[in-house]
């Protein structure tokens, strides 16, 4: 499904479409129950190495996959050999098997696995247990699992869910609080917070301090403060911006907060597959501008190899305000960390 994200769904109070959500709700209380009854039912299996699950409470656009990144990055920098693990969802490929940038394509894997091959050994794999199981084969010694909060396959030892923590002009990261399809929610707030170890709280890079109402919805649960930062400058000059994410016009927001003099922006569908004719017309807009095309590293991954030459891919990372809070989490999860014994 390429979903083409409302923004009334981030409206809390006087969201437009009142029809249309009102319409939705019937398939919205179904969609919570099948997921309410998934995990009730379930009966997890373990891995033989620990599990970390980066997940989500909402449908996308949260910073999630560069979390999974920073995670990977910072455990493997502490001698622990991590893995990570995804569903490869819009890849064609079922796994379990292991990422290689050199082989495989978006089409082949999806998007985000393909992105996370470039710091860390992926594997993507249908079957999320198999997927643990053919990574501890390979040598991991942990598995970090890029989304499957509500995927109760596999056991977790520790649960992690990030959170948007953008609440101005009028945002809000769950909405009214409405299940999809008549709102953001995987699941009702306070069943996918009890799953949870902590949240990792995504605020934007210009905003000091998150909401207090919000941090008041979130408790008990304990709260990482997290930032998407430049992991490089934006191209100079003119550009015309496009994403195909979960929320583009973050996208867009955070290449003129780090300078880019954008002269458009085009957004897009979540995992949006490029084609010859879309791509003409954004190069013809960049022309009539005379400026560049720039898009983040997600998109670009999903480019055609010819395209990838002719735009720049503008790289992003999760950066943790308090990395000793983080570490004391991780050792929950990982007692290795704590013994040394790497």
């Amino acid at each position: 499904m390429k979903l083409s994200t409302p923004r009334w769904w981030y409206v809390r109070h006087g969201a437009p479409a009142p029809l249309t959500r009102t319409l939705l709700r019937p398939a919205s209380w179904l969609w919570a129950g099948v997921t309410a009854r998934k995990i009730a039912r379930a009966k997890p299996e373990a891995a033989p190495v620990p599990v970390i699950c980066v997940g989500n409470l909402t449908m996308g656009g949260t910073g999630k996959t560069p979390v999974v990144a920073e995670l990977l990055r910072r455990l493997n920098s502490q001698g622990l050999a991590a893995h990570g693990l995804s569903r490869g969802y819009g890849g064609r490929l079922t796994g379990p098997l292991e990422v290689d940038r050199a082989a495989h394509t978006a089409a082949d894997v999806g998007d985000e696995p393909l992105m996370l091959a470039q710091g860390a050994r992926i594997w993507i794999s249908r079957d999320r247990p198999a997927g643990a199981r053919a990574a501890a084969a390979a040598g991991a010694r942990a598995v970090v699992m890029d989304d499957g909060h509500q995927n109760p396959a596999l056991r977790k030892d520790l649960s992690l869910v990030v959170v948007d923590g953008e609440t101005r002009n009028g945002d809000w990261p769950f909405g009214d609080g409405a299940v999809f399809p008549a709102g953001p929610m995987r699941e009702p707030l306070k069943a996918g917070l009890a799953r949870a170890d902590a949240v990792v709280l995504m605020l934007p890079a210009d905003l000091d301090a998150p909401d207090p109402e919000l941090l008041a919805l979130l408790a008990p649960t304990p709260v990482l403060i997290a930032r998407l930062v430049p992991a490089a400058p934006p191209p100079g000059g003119p550009q015309v911006g496009f994403a195909g994410v979960g929320k583009p016009w973050k996208v867009e927001k955070a290449l003129q907060a780090a300078g880019c003099q954008l002269a458009d922006f085009a957004p897009l569908p979540d995992h949006f597959a490029y084609d010859e004719a879309t791509l003409l017309r954004l190069q013809r807009r960049a022309e009539d501008f005379g400026a560049g095309l720039v898009t983040t590293e997600k998109d670009w991954v999903r480019l055609p190899a010819e395209w990838r030459g002719r735009v720049a891919a503008w790289p992003v990372r999760a950066a943790f305000e308090d990395e000793k809070a983080l570490d004391e989490i991780l050792a929950r999860a990982l007692p290795q960390l704590v013994r040394g014994g790497h």
